[in-house]
């Protein structure tokens, strides 16, 4: 399998760390949608990251989508079997998407569109919104999360979230605020999985 997509995207990042918690093997590309468009689309006609070229040849996209498929493979899985275990995962799962969903709607609108043409109350409550949604995981995420055995994809999707969120706009989620999801973050960015996937 080929992973295309550059690891300092939230989306990209989250399957390359899934995959490597899971063991499968796959071929990673960092190519970029901005820098390297001709060549993306020469996989992707639509220039998505993360796309994931199966071993069939099959061409997808959507983070959630490829984690499903990878899902399919997986020698266990990243997702509780308890319905109510699962919707709470779930819950988790959708704040910290949230989250990185707002983070890249600044950066396009700080990095891409001219300064003149940038709209304060759109970006007031983008901000808003990634507030609300790193509030939420502050009071959800668990002193136990990279501490047990198993590992499962809320706690992957919330300390990618969070990186890239202090990567891309570190005023905008202070560190102090939000201890929890800091030190979440500590305990996986020196785990194998993290390390071997860090974009800088």
């Amino acid at each position: 399998m080929r992973l295309i997509g550059m690891l300092d995207s939230p989306y990209v990042r989250r399957v390359a760390v899934s995959l490597k918690f899971l063991e499968i093997p796959f071929v990673q590309e960092q190519v970029s949608v901005f820098r390297h468009f001709d060549e993306f689309a020469a996989i992707n006609p639509v220039v998505k990251a993360p796309t994931l070229v199966t071993a069939d040849d099959i061409v997808l996209m959507e983070s959630s989508l490829i984690l499903e498929f990878i899902a399919r493979m997986a020698p266990w899985s990243l997702m509780p079997k308890d319905p109510s275990a699962h919707a709470h995962a779930l819950r988790c799962i959708g704040l910290a998407l949230a989250a990185c969903e707002k983070s890249v709607q600044v950066v396009y609108e700080r990095n891409l569109r001219p300064a003149e043409k940038q709209h304060q109350p759109w970006l007031d409550r983008v901000t808003g919104q990634l507030t609300a949604a790193l509030s939420a995981l502050e009071k959800i995420a668990s002193p136990e999360w990279f501490r047990r055995s198993e590992v499962f994809q809320p706690e992957i999707t919330t300390a990618v979230a969070w990186r890239f969120t202090q990567h891309v706009a570190p005023e905008l989620a202070p560190a102090g605020q939000f201890p929890a999801l800091c030190a979440l973050s500590a305990r996986a960015e020196v785990l194998s999985p993290f390390l071997e996937t860090d974009f800088k």
